[in-house]
């Protein structure tokens, strides 16, 4: 089954955005960044830097936000990403990419059409988070050749191969 590439998933309004309390103060700062670009920002929390919490249940909200509809993509800080980018991954429908420069943000969407964005608080300083969130918002997906891989990641999510 080949998708047709509509060019919405490109039309990004809505953004999902979640950190843990280690990543609280980036995701503050990269909430003010991506408004101030013309974004509607969804923050689903954590509200405070403070109080430790798993970040499980941010990375779940924002992949939740993804895959109802309410938000275009998603993007989730923690300290490294990694554990963000595994439990986003858990939830159907959702294509996670941690990146961690311009080459792996750009090769995410052109290439695999992520959905959800984790990135590192303690791998990044924020205007770098700043920059590669605005670049991966901006980068559009290829499609063409790209998409039977899609197909198949998805297929396999789907336990049919």
């Amino acid at each position: 089954m080949n998708e047709i590439h509509n060019g919405n998933t490109d039309q990004v309004k809505r953004v999902a955005i979640g950190a843990d309390h280690g990543a609280f103060a980036a995701k503050e700062a990269l909430k003010s960044y991506l408004t101030i670009a013309g974004y509607k920002v969804v923050d689903v929390g954590t509200d405070n830097g403070t109080t430790a919490v798993d970040y499980p249940d941010f990375a779940w909200a924002v992949a939740r936000k993804v895959v109802s509809g309410d938000c275009d993509r998603g993007i989730m800080l923690d300290g490294a990403g990694i554990g963000s980018s595994m439990v986003c991954n858990k939830v159907h429908g959702i294509r996670a990419a941690l990146c961690w420069n311009s080459k792996t943000i750009v090769n995410s969407r052109q290439h695999n059409n992520a959905n959800v964005l984790t990135m590192g608080s303690g791998m990044h300083g924020i205007g770098e988070i700043c920059s590669m969130a605005r670049l991966w918002l901006e980068t559009g997906f290829e499609g063409g050749r790209h998409w039977p891989r899609i197909n198949k990641m998805m297929e396999i999510e789907k336990n049919r191969r």
